[in-house]
């Protein structure tokens, strides 16, 4: 099947387009129907709302905010709520897509949405916060619901902002509807786990690739961008498991320690400087763009979106690339690492974690019953791991790259199910593929 390929990328940093390119590359592999193509391709739904706010100070102003619902073919649509200054309806699109074919290369029953807010959270109060959640939740009030769309922490939000969203959309509703959000502070229905879950899940497709690779972890040196939530545990965690972490950053910079980075001293000293690793002493001062090509088993890029671009793809050496962030890699760098040989697990695969536990938030919620830590260790594990196999064993089958083989097993998942859906259709898969 032949479809209108995408217009060439104008501006590499657009989510939107390199999600659209790498979706067009796996359709061609899995010969999607025309009417197929098309209807995944494109979002089912795009709100913009506008969110007049009563500052500290008694002036109004007023904000944009976005909801896009990508697909509910698999089930609910899911996915989080990001305040940032940078958010606009692009990228919020490309994310919404991102967690469709996310939720579905995990295999779990949801389809994919984003939501986001334009503002500076670190520059508001956490009454003008309160506010502008409250606000964001009555607006979007007939779109969310637990069997509709499902929001959850992201960028700049946290269980804070989770728990007024789900105290305001309960009131709007006469009733405690605690299944309507995840990543909720435990005492109102989040789960245990749910903080280091994409954390968590970044080291379990770290150690799967590894083995995959035949690198003995314990002999492994890994740098990570980015020092947030999931970057700070993922360190942790691959430390905790022999690997060494050579390289950390955040928004100061990068500090790279060839002995090895004590990360629970780097985690305690961000805490208590106000989320920041400014004048960190654990290792020597490097920039991003150094940590980005140093000499090392494993890179981690979980800081936002397009650190590695065709300007700098050429500089990577690290033999393993494990995206905790979304959207990391450019597509016109993919080209770049491939022929370079570098392995390269991609976002909607390695930082699924964190959706998992949401997953299982969810099914708690409307069981009215509790799971222990380590039920959702075990099963969040076993997830995580049974899908980077197939995706490695696709990867394998028709020698393509980790990502490609990460969107057709996502795709094809959606596709099937839109024909059972729908029934309007035959999906067939090229001869070549079969």
């Amino acid at each position: 099947m032949s479809y209108k390929e995408p217009a060439p990328i104008m501006h590499d940093k657009d989510p939107l387009e390199s999600m659209m390119k790498r979706f067009h590359i796996a359709a061609e592999y899995l010969n999607l129907d025309e009417e197929v193509y098309s209807v995944l391709k494109s979002s089912n739904k795009k709100i913009i709302v506008s969110l007049p706010i009563s500052m500290d100070d008694g002036s109004v102003k007023v904000f944009e905010g976005y909801r896009v619902i990508h697909s509910n073919i698999l089930g609910p649509s899911k996915g989080g709520l990001r305040f940032d200054p940078g958010v606009n309806l692009n990228e919020v699109t490309a994310l919404a897509a991102w967690m469709t074919w996310k939720c579905a290369v995990v295999d779990i029953p949801y389809g994919g949405a984003k939501g986001g807010v334009c503002c500076d959270p670190r520059s508001m109060s956490k009454s003008e916060l309160e506010r502008l959640t409250r606000a964001y939740t009555q607006a979007m009030h007939d779109v969310f619901g637990p069997d509709k769309d499902i929001p959850a922490p992201d960028v700049g939000t946290g269980p804070d902002q989770m728990a007024w969203l789900m105290d305001e959309y309960s009131r709007a509703r006469g009733t405690t509807v605690n299944a309507v959000v995840t990543g909720k502070p435990i005492i109102l229905g989040g789960s245990v786990g749910r903080i280091e879950a994409t954390g968590r899940g970044v080291m379990v497709a770290t150690l799967s690739a590894l083995t995959k690779i035949k690198i003995n972890p314990f002999n492994a040196t890994v740098a990570v961008q980015g020092f947030g939530n999931v970057g700070s545990w993922a360190a942790n965690l691959l430390k905790e498991r022999g690997c060494k972490i050579v390289a950390i950053s955040d928004i100061s910079g990068g500090y790279y320690n060839e002995k090895g980075i004590d990360v629970g001293n780097a985690i305690t000293y961000r805490n208590e400087h106000k989320g920041s690793l400014e004048k960190f002493d654990g290792g020597k001062k490097i920039s991003n763009e150094e940590l980005l090509s140093l000499d090392v088993d494993v890179l981690i890029p979980a800081a936002l979106e397009n650190a590695i671009t065709e300007k700098n793809a050429n500089q990577i050496k690290a033999r393993l690339i494990v995206e905790g962030a979304n959207g990391p890699t450019s597509h016109e760098a993919d080209s770049i690492l491939e022929k370079k040989g570098i392995v390269a697990v991609p976002d909607i695969l390695a930082n699924a974690g964190g959706v998992i536990v949401s997953y299982f938030e969810w099914v708690q919620n409307r069981l009215g019953f509790k799971w222990t830590k380590n039920r959702v260790y075990r099963r969040s594990d076993s997830i995580m791991k049974q899908a980077f196999n197939n995706v490695f064993s696709i990867s394998k089958k028709y020698k393509i790259s980790l990502r490609t083989a990460a969107y057709i097993a996502a795709i094809d998942k959606v596709a099937r199910t839109y024909k059972y859906r729908d029934g309007s259709f035959t999906f067939q898969k090229n001869d070549k593929n079969s």
